[in-house]
């Protein structure tokens, strides 16, 4: 694996500690925080406020992923992040990333400040993704996904869950350097709750050092997701964060690189212990 990748002028070292990648989403009906940030005002109050926190990253998303999220226009998905983006981009130094689907999206997104394009569907869903990415010449995160936000819950039936995630990134990786991105730009998700049930999710924070012979830098998202809800008996997101805290743990202790996370100042403080433990 390549032992650091440099992002808007910030070094990140691979294996020396755990960054973490700060959620805002500028949309109506996300499953944790719809309706919280969808202004250009408090976006970028939450982005500054995650930045203090400890944010290494700030990941920008228009278009809901939830299981059964309503897909919007491009239009929409370009009204949505464009201005945030903008001003953003004037006001936080770190680094951002959109959160899409859609070269397009991605294209305007980079040209308006955007650093990492993150693709749940890495690449799948528009065929015009990876060479996007490529002229472009920024990192990408690729994640695993069956089918789309609106069926996946429909495809939770899989032979060798880790074995099956495992193929499907490294087929993925392939694409990518075959339309010209740099192997050292790729992240991979094993896309906790995306086609994943209460027990699958479970078992790739167990077995998640199996994705390190893929040997590119590992991303997790588990924050305040209904699996963690199960375990705690909690209807309510965003009372899900010692469940998300533990999650998180375990992530760091099993090689994750990347914590995607809602609460970024808490998720701080879990990740400076456990690195400290675990590195």
């Amino acid at each position: 694996m390549t032992p650091n990748l440099m992002i808007r002028e910030r070094c990140f070292e691979w294996g020396q500690r755990t960054y973490l990648m700060g959620i805002l989403n500028v949309t109506p009906d996300s499953f944790s925080d719809g309706g919280d940030f969808n202004t250009a005002t408090t976006a970028l109050a939450q982005a500054q406020a995650m930045v203090a926190g400890g944010a290494d990253i700030i990941d920008v998303g228009g278009q809901s992923t939830r299981p059964g999220a309503e897909q919007i226009t491009l239009a929409e998905e370009l009204d949505r992040i464009l201005p945030v983006l903008q001003v953003l981009r004037k006001e936080i130094t770190v680094p951002i990333s959109v959160d899409t689907t859609r070269a397009a999206v991605a294209k305007a997104a980079v040209e308006a400040g955007a650093d990492i394009v993150n693709d749940i569907s890495s690449g799948t869903l528009d065929p015009e993704m990876l060479p996007t990415v490529a002229k472009m010449n920024v990192p990408i995160i690729l994640m695993h996904i069956r089918g789309n936000p609106q069926t996946m819950q429909q495809f939770t039936d899989y032979q060798d869950l880790m074995g099956e995630i495992h193929s499907f990134l490294a087929k993925q990786i392939f694409a990518a350097t075959a339309a010209g991105i740099d192997e050292g730009k790729i992240i991979i998700d094993p896309g906790i709750g995306f086609a994943k049930n209460y027990e699958q999710n479970l078992e790739i924070l167990r077995r998640l050092p199996q994705l390190r012979q893929l040997n590119c830098p590992i991303l997790v998202g588990a924050s305040r997701k209904s699996f963690i809800g199960r375990i705690l008996n909690q209807p309510n997101p965003k009372a899900r964060v010692w469940g998300t805290a533990a999650a998180c743990c375990a992530a760091i202790f099993n090689g994750a690189d990347i914590l995607r996370v809602h609460d970024v100042q808490q998720m701080r403080d879990v990740s400076l212990v456990a690195d400290a433990i675990f590195r």
